[in-house]
């Protein structure tokens, strides 16, 4: 014998509101993953480049003097700062140490790396607008909980109130 069991709208609203607060909470579970996997994969980006300048000093400061034209800098002190930039700040946005200043700084550097070389061409232009991006997420929305800046916040910083 064969029963049915009839479904009122009511129950059916029930049993949708949890299927949605499941998957939400699953997706909460994943987002610090999501954060780190995100300063992680633009932080790789720009600490190589820093590497390969400092790899090729030479051909660095040829570049700064005589095909990057950073405004207001004199060549070899854009050099110096932009490579400092590209070694530091990406080890501060992996760590999520001081997460929105790097990530911040990070963003006004890659604008200025845009405008700064004119002959980049639109894959390059395409590349600097996805790590503009996934950096004003990190600026936007911070390190998250897998963060030196979390732990600070939640374990030193908290303690003293």
């Amino acid at each position: 014998m064969t029963t049915f069991t009839l479904t009122t709208p009511q129950s059916a609203r029930h049993t949708a509101k949890t299927v949605l607060a499941g998957i939400r909470n699953g997706l909460d579970r994943l987002a610090p993953a999501g954060d780190l996997i995100l300063r992680g994969w633009v932080a790789y980006a720009f600490f190589v480049s820093g590497l390969t300048k400092i790899q090729t000093w030479d051909s660095t400061l040829y570049l700064f003097s005589d095909e990057y034209h950073v405004p207001l800098l004199p060549p070899e002190l854009a050099a110096y700062l932009g490579t400092a930039a590209e070694l530091g700040l990406p080890v501060l946005l992996a760590l999520g140490l001081f997460g929105r200043f790097a990530a911040g700084a990070l963003f006004i550097f890659n604008i200025i790396a845009v405008i700064s070389y004119p002959d980049l061409g639109a894959a390059g232009i395409e590349q600097h607008k996805v790590w503009g991006i996934m950096l004003l997420v990190c600026l936007l929305h911070g390190p998250g909980s897998w963060s030196v800046d979390y732990w600070l916040g939640k374990f030193v910083f908290s303690s003293r109130r």
